[in-house]
Formats: structure tokens, C-alpha cells, sequence
């Protein structure tokens, strides 16, 4: 498939909706409405005693509060790995020292065309959080025990976070 015209439909500060028209081989066409998004960085904070950092903040879409791993949108001219390291510092006041990739993916590629980069932050420094001004963040250390149980109750909803945990429990990273 090829996209053979797009119209923007809505711009807003975070995110930009666009109809898109595809032709492929033998062809076939494909209308969709896309939600355009510049990327996210997602980060897996673990200390040295293998405890999990998540914060919870109130999410509109989702109407109540969720814990998640800390994460955001890549600013303008920002490589993942940069947002990772600001969203960390913003979200919870914690520096790494060492910053391994886990992955990338598609958040929900049938409709939002947004990829999150998934970043190991260990051996961790504590400092003072700088969140946004519409950002009430509570933070708290899990344990493995505890966020195996959390899974397991179904407590924890928002997928970059169930995506960077597995990842972090069942992969051997490489250091970046």
C-alpha cells in the first residue's frame, strides 16, 4: 500500500488527525482517519534492589487514576533516549546513570500512528521532580512480588507499562 493523498482534519498541541487514502497492488484502496502522534518515550526505572518505579496520575481518556511506568511525548528535534532521561527527571526527580533499550512499538497501529521507545533506567539518583503544570504525580516503589500481584489482580491497565515490565522481566537487554 501507498499513501496516495492525506488531508489534515485537526491539529492540536499533542497529537494531529489526518484522512488518509492508500492504493496498493492490484488495486485496492484503503480510506482511514489517522491519529498522528511525534512519538513517546517510555521508561522501566529499577533500583538496585530490583524495585519497580511507577507513578500514578489521572488520565481523561480513561476517567480515574492509573499507575504506570513514567512517560511522554518526544519534543521537537528530541531523540527518544533524550525524552526518556527529561520525562524521568520531570516525572519523579530521578537521574540514571545507565539507560538500556528494550524496544519499540506501535501503540495501537490500527488507528494511531504513535511509537514508543522503551528505555531500562537503573542505578538511580534521586533529585527533585519538575512535573508540567497539569500533572498531579504520585510516585511509589513496587517490588516484583508486588507488581506480579498488581498483573495478576488487573490492577495495572495502561499498556506501555504491562509492554515495559514484560520486557524487563523475560529480555536481556543491551546497554546503550
Amino acid at each position: 500500500m501507498k499513501i496516495t493523498e492525506s488531508r489534515e482534519l485537526l491539529r492540536t498541541p499533542i497529537f494531529w488527525v489526518t484522512q488518509d487514502h492508500a492504493e496498493g497492488k492490484k488495486g485496492r484502496k484503503m480510506d482511514r482517519a489517522v491519529v498522528r502522534h511525534g512519538g513517546s518515550a517510555v521508561v522501566m526505572p529499577v533500583d538496585d534492589r530490583k524495585r519497580v518505579l511507577l507513578v500514578r496520575q489521572y488520565r481523561l481518556p480513561a476517567n480515574k487514576a492509573l499507575w504506570e511506568v513514567p512517560a511522554g511525548r518526544l519534543d521537537p528535534g528530541e531523540s527518544p533516549l533524550q525524552a526518556a532521561k527529561r520525562e524521568l527527571r520531570e516525572e519523579t526527580g530521578i537521574a540514571a546513570r545507565k539507560w538500556t533499550r528494550l524496544a519499540e512499538f506501535w501503540a495501537s497501529p490500527g488507528f494511531l500512528a504513535e511509537k514508543m521507545s522503551v528505555y531500562l533506567a537503573q542505578d538511580l539518583r534521586q533529585g527533585e521532580a519538575e512535573p508540567m503544570d497539569d500533572e498531579e504525580i504520585e510516585t511509589r516503589w513496587f517490588t516484583v512480588r508486588e507488581m506480579e500481584a498488581q498483573l495478576a489482580a488487573g490492577r495495572i491497565q495502561d499498556a506501555k507499562t504491562l509492554v515495559a515490565y514484560l520486557l524487563w522481566r523475560r529480555q536481556k537487554p543491551k546497554a546503550e
